[in-house]
């Protein structure tokens, strides 16, 4: 299991903040929650939760940070990030019920 950071690199004001934000992914929520909770994000800030669209806004600090914990990081819209989602699609359609 793993998990990404990808390079979108959004400029956006989000409550206070205004930031460059990428996202924060992995192959797992359970995975993603782990690794997200070690970043000093909190769970309500999860975006899609037990979807194959699971993942965090990150601003560039975070993803900085999240690199040197070990998450990969992937270029957005790339093969690469394409293929995360379309197994991670899969697994949700699978019977035992996916992502969790």
């Amino acid at each position: 299991m793993t998990v990404y950071v990808d390079d979108m690199r959004m400029h956006a004001r989000v409550g206070r903040l205004t930031a460059r934000w990428s996202h924060l992914m992995a192959d797992t929520d359970q995975e993603l929650h782990a690794f997200a909770a070690q970043l000093g994000l909190q769970r309500s800030w999860a975006q899609y939760p037990g979807t194959w669209k699971s993942h965090y806004d990150v601003t560039d600090a975070k993803r900085r940070r999240a690199i040197q914990m070990g998450a990969r990081p992937i270029e957005y819209g790339s093969q690469k990030s394409i293929a995360m989602l379309q197994r991670k699609r899969e697994l949700q359609h699978q019977p035992h019920g996916g992502l969790r």
